[in-house]
């Protein structure tokens, strides 16, 4: 049977390269679809808790894991021979220098092309720099059709389900993006295809260096409105009452996750390879780099404010999550402000509900249990993740002082710091 039957009759095997925050919702989807689906990674133990049913990702239940009867992972690359269809979802972060390390991906794909079939299907979802599946990719899987679609997964996301979202395609020729088509149609609701894979790799960079770009401007703008005396929720409340012309963003202690801090750099490297110098783009991530250090400055004029130095301090954080009700801190801001907080000497402690821990510069810190003790021992709570399961009302009685990040607390009051 050939390929394209393979898909619509759905009697392909798909393999799901990397089984983090993407390629386990993706593989669940496509195995609730009806395709066997066999999931590949190099962490054991993530394997062996896929296999009994044992979700380490909050997008994906253990009662889904255990109900999706076709989902089996592995570390066995050569289990690459039973599928026809492979999607490449492994990380793609920045070195210590903000240049793409695209190890991973290149790893993955020399074991694919060891072991899959000619005229097999390959879709890179990782996000990468425009000409990533035909510059690297190409060469290693010459004798696979190949595609590029950026995932579009949000984590924590409850209003937008993984088979609600749109997906973009691009192909390195006609026939792998016929395919690649085809079987994005076979489990989600809406696929639009463009002409190229580049055009595939742009829109996903394009979607992120948006939001970097805008939540930059509202961060500089916060900065200027602290200094001005107005209230920038205020403001962008009231801009918001416009119909039409704008959308609305808001500042923060910095951002983080997988994608904002990180996709952007990857077109200002690929763009100076071409000597396109992408200056708005890197003055942008710039301004979110300083947020951290601006919340650390924020949390001592309020503790000054109080005839109280931040050496010797007690803080408590409220939040490590990169963003609201999820349990990921990849590259959150979180991380860069405890650790400016504890190189200037404050005696910090955390609570986060999603969090039991984290891990700081190879260090483990725990999750404090939030009594009002805690609370009303602390010089000084700042909000940098505003989980849904705080109570805010309890967190203004209890605390003597909050610096609060995110505009959680509404209510006026002297004790608060925006």
């Amino acid at each position: 049977m050939k390929l394209a039957q393979l898909i619509k009759k759905k009697k392909a095997t798909v393999g799901v390269v990397g089984l983090g925050y993407v390629g386990l919702p993706t593989a669940v989807a496509i195995a609730q679809a009806g395709f066997k689906v066999i999931g590949f990674d190099i962490d054991r133990k993530k394997v062996k808790a896929i296999n009994a049913g044992q979700s380490f990702i909050e997008d994906v239940s253990g009662q889904t894991l255990k109900a999706t009867k076709n989902l089996k992972a592995t570390s066995d690359w050569q289990a690459i021979k039973k599928c026809q269809v492979v999607l490449i979802t492994v990380p793609t972060p920045l070195t210590l220098h903000k240049t793409p390390d695209l190890s991973y991906m290149e790893n993955a794909a020399k074991k694919i092309a060891k072991y899959l079939r000619p005229e097999s299907l390959v879709i890179l979802e990782s996000t990468t720099y425009p000409g990533t599946t035909e510059e690297l990719l190409r060469p290693l899987l010459s004798r696979c059709h190949l595609a590029f679609s950026p995932e579009r997964i949000d984590p924590g996301n409850k209003q937008f389900a993984l088979k609600d979202i749109a997906k973009v395609v691009g192909g390195i020729d006609k026939k792998s993006l016929q395919l690649a088509v085809l079987f994005y149609k076979q489990y989600l609701k809406k696929v639009l295809s463009v002409s190229s894979t580049k055009a595939a790799e742009m829109t996903k960079l394009l979607e992120n260096i948006f939001r970097l770009v805008n939540i930059s401007l509202i961060n500089e703008l916060k900065l200027f409105c602290d200094r001005a005396g107005i209230d920038i929720y205020e403001v962008i409340e009231a801009a918001k009452t416009k119909p039409f012309g704008f959308m609305p963003f808001y500042p923060g202690p910095g951002v983080g996750g997988s994608c904002i801090p990180q996709d952007p750099f990857y077109f200002s490297w690929k763009a100076r390879e071409i000597g396109f110098y992408p200056r708005f783009i890197e003055l942008a991530g710039e301004i979110n780099d300083l947020m951290p250090h601006y919340t650390v400055i924020r949390i001592t004029r309020a503790l000054n404010d109080q005839k109280r130095a931040l050496n010797g301090a007690k803080i408590l954080v409220l939040g490590a999550a990169y963003k609201k009700d999820i349990a990921d801190y990849r590259e959150s801001p979180a991380l860069a402000v405890i650790k400016e907080l504890l190189h200037k000497q404050a005696l910090v402690s955390y609570n986060d509900p999603h969090l039991p821990e984290i891990i700081l510069d190879h260090q483990s810190l725990k999750s404090l249990p939030l009594t009002d003790r805690l609370l009303q021992s602390s010089d000084c709570v700042v909000i940098l993740t505003d989980h849904s399961a705080y109570d805010y009302d309890r967190i203004l009685r209890q605390a003597r002082l909050i610096v609060d990040t995110r505009n959680a607390i509404k209510e006026k009051s002297a004790k608060v710091f925006k």
